[in-house]
């Protein structure tokens, strides 16, 4: 039988330390291989989740019904640019339309304030999809396939101000569209949104502090997003587009002690703002 080993000077070796993994935030549990997720999306006609993009690599149409100019109708607009960001995040192939009665040039440019990337105008062009995706506002229109309900914003009149600055005041009506967008994106789209000042006030003072402290954070070495991390990023928006769980992780990332080096938070911040689209590398070099 084996006796512990010796150290050189003929004592007991002192056990082995088990070195920390520096990128491991003690706060997030590790997840499984986030390469074997598939989004999932409930299906408003049964409540049941299923699969958005059904078929591996298959074209899959991302089809958003704008019926009127208002916070809802951009709401929609905003979801719908999230689906297709994840689904194209997960390497599916996507195909974006707009469709509706509501007034186009209208919604068009402020969902383009809002940062929402285009949509086709919504015609029949002879491709095949693999599956259509309606995203629709609550009560408005029922068409035939996968629906994707999104829940109503109050006040309606709340629309992107163009030229505002995030470290502003909102001025009437109009509203900084960084700060829009992310006090959208707080709240599940199944639950209906209340744009107060409180509301906005910690979604403009949220933004500001993270552009701030990416920039701070990206005047240090690059270091890779750690695989928990990038685990939860992806169980997050992986199930039913749940965005705030993806400023969750955020929010954990930037309350981590300094095991995670700054590197690191640079780059998951980065990663997460191809799906959340909130510019928030926008500030580089601007606190050097």
């Amino acid at each position: 039988m084996r006796g512990a080993p010796e150290a050189p000077d003929g004592g007991p070796r002192a056990p082995r330390r088990r070195v920390r993994d520096p990128c491991r935030i003690p706060a997030l549990r590790r997840q499984g291989a986030y390469a074997r997720l598939v989004l999932r999306i409930i299906d408003a006609r049964t409540g049941e989740p299923l699969d958005a993009a059904p078929v591996r690599r298959g074209l899959t149409r991302v089809e958003a019904h704008a019926t009127r100019y208002d916070t809802g109708t951009l709401r929609v607009l905003l979801v719908a640019d999230l689906l297709v960001r994840a689904l194209e995040l997960g390497g599916t192939p996507v195909r974006a339309l707009l469709t509706g009665e509501g007034d186009r040039t209208r919604v068009r440019a402020g969902a383009a304030a809002l940062g929402v990337r285009p949509f086709e105008e919504g015609r029949d062009t002879g491709l095949r999809e693999a599956q259509t995706l309606h995203v629709v506002g609550e009560g408005d229109a029922t068409p035939d396939g996968v629906r994707i309900t999104v829940a109503p914003v109050e006040p309606t009149d709340l629309v992107p101000a163009s030229g505002a600055d995030p470290g502003a005041p909102e001025h009437g009506r109009g509203t900084d569209p960084a700060v829009l967008r992310m006090a959208l994106l707080s709240r599940p789209r199944s639950a209906p949104v209340r744009l107060d000042d409180p509301a906005l006030e910690e979604a403009r003072a949220t933004l500001v502090r993270w552009r701030r402290a990416v920039a701070e954070w990206a005047r240090q070495p690059s270091r890779p997003v750690p695989e928990d991390v990038r685990g939860q990023l992806r169980t997050a928006w992986e199930d039913d587009l749940d965005v705030p769980g993806v400023l969750g992780v955020l929010r954990r990332v930037e309350e981590a002690g300094p095991e995670l080096p700054d590197g690191a938070r640079f780059e998951t911040y980065a990663y997460a703002d191809r799906l959340l689209g909130l510019e928030l590398t926008r500030d580089l070099g601007a606190w050097a």
